[in-house]
């Protein structure tokens, strides 16, 4: 199981709704997005972390080898707009404005990062995709994506065992011998996941598959207080903001 979805579902916030989840990170997460990077994204990101590391427990040092790739991927991507590229010879040169435009890319989406990875270090996928279909989501979508993610852990159980045998008969010993492992570690996943997803099909149409898979989804209660409190950290964010630049700060 992933780091993500053992910390989602040992969560003491499992037993939450996942609308309220949504309402909480997803506010925040269009605070992030909409409102002024500065004094918004930092707000946002503490809020969002204090609720992540205090009631809901989220294990920091899981959080954090989740979270590097992503924030690294923002930081390096966010250094090509300290140049610009034109003039009379087309030279590239230093933009003046380019590091305030770098900064404000990389709060909002940091910020953003924050709110994605610790709803789904909060909620299970399998709590929360049965409940898209109550919200308009094509019931086919949903089981696509359910499958996909249930076939996920199998295929990696699947590199995991073909790795395991490869090491075990010096398949990584020599860069040459490393290059040939790893084709034939992602030709036999191929066959594999191909194979497997075939007798899927035919198992789903033996059992008389009539275009939705119906699973039994665990009632959560859901009070429109619950969606409100979940709902206040946003409003309090938008409205810290708004005074913010009320007070004489500039946009």
């Amino acid at each position: 199981m992933l780091a993500i979805d053992a910390a989602a579902y040992t969560s003491p916030w499992r037993r939450v709704h996942p609308a309220a989840k949504g309402v909480f990170f997803g506010g925040l997460l269009v605070c992030a997005l909409a409102l002024p990077t500065w004094p918004a994204a930092p707000m946002v990101a503490v809020v969002a972390l204090a609720a992540g590391f205090g009631p809901a427990r989220v294990p920091p040092r899981a959080f954090a080898r989740a979270a590097w790739v992503p924030l690294l991927f923002i930081l390096t991507g966010s250094l090509a707009l300290l140049v610009t590229v034109g003039g009379p010879q087309g030279a590239v040169a230093l933009d003046p404005a380019g590091a305030a435009r770098a900064a404000e890319v990389t709060g909002r989406a940091a910020a953003a990062v924050c709110c994605q990875l610790l709803f789904a270090f909060t909620t299970p996928l399998a709590d929360l995709l049965p409940r898209l279909t109550r919200i308009g989501l094509p019931s086919a979508l949903v089981e696509v994506i359910a499958l996909i993610y249930r076939m996920l852990f199998v295929t990696l159980d699947s590199a995991r065992r073909i790795q395991t045998a490869q090491a075990g008969r010096l398949g990584y010993a020599g860069r040459r011998a490393w290059i040939r492992s790893v084709g034939s570690l992602g030709a036999a996943l191929f066959v594999r996941s191909f194979d497997r997803a075939q007798r899927m099909q035919r198992g789903l149409e033996c059992r008389g598959y009539t275009g939705e898979l119906t699973v039994l989804v665990e009632e959560l209660p859901l009070r429109p207080s619950a969606l409100a409190a979940a709902a206040l950290p946003a409003v309090l964010v938008a409205a810290a903001t708004a005074s913010y630049f009320s007070l004489g700060a500039p946009l």
